[in-house]
C-alpha cells in the first residue's frame, strides 16, 4: 500500500500540504483523502468535516512518518489522492486490509 502511494506521487496523482489537500477537497478534485493515525485530533476533525460535506472519502492508514517517507518527503499528516485509477486501488486495498470501506 505504501509503495503504492510513492508510485502515485511519482505519477503526479498525489496532492500533500494542509492548503493543497483542502484546495483539492473544496475544487472536487480530490477523490479519496488519507489522514495519518496518529495525526492530530483537530487535524482529523477539520477534514472529516471537510469531506464529509464534500462527499470526500476519508481513511486514516499508517503513521505520518511511514506516509512521509512513502512519498519521499519528510511526515505528513494528510494527503490527497487525485488520480481515479490510484484512488480505486488504494480504496480497494483498505478495504481488503481493515474489511471496511472508507467513510464519507
Amino acid at each position: 500500500m505504501l509503495n503504492l502511494l510513492g508510485l502515485a506521487m511519482s505519477a503526479g496523482g498525489v496532492v500533500t500540504g494542509d492548503e493543497a489537500c483542502m484546495a483539492r477537497i473544496r475544487s472536487g478534485k480530490a477523490l479519496l483523502t488519507v489522514v495519518a493515525e496518529d495525526a492530530g485530533p483537530n487535524t482529523k476533525k477539520k477534514y472529516q468535516d471537510k469531506c464529509r460535506s464534500y462527499q470526500v472519502p476519508i481513511v486514516e492508514f499508517a503513521a505520518k512518518l511511514e506516509l512521509g517517507k512513502a512519498l519521499g518527503k519528510e511526515e505528513r499528516a494528510v494527503i490527497v489522492i487525485i488520480n481515479k485509477g490510484f484512488a480505486d486501488r488504494i480504496a480497494q486495498l483498505l478495504r481488503e486490509q481493515i474489511g471496511g470501506e472508507a467513510s464519507e
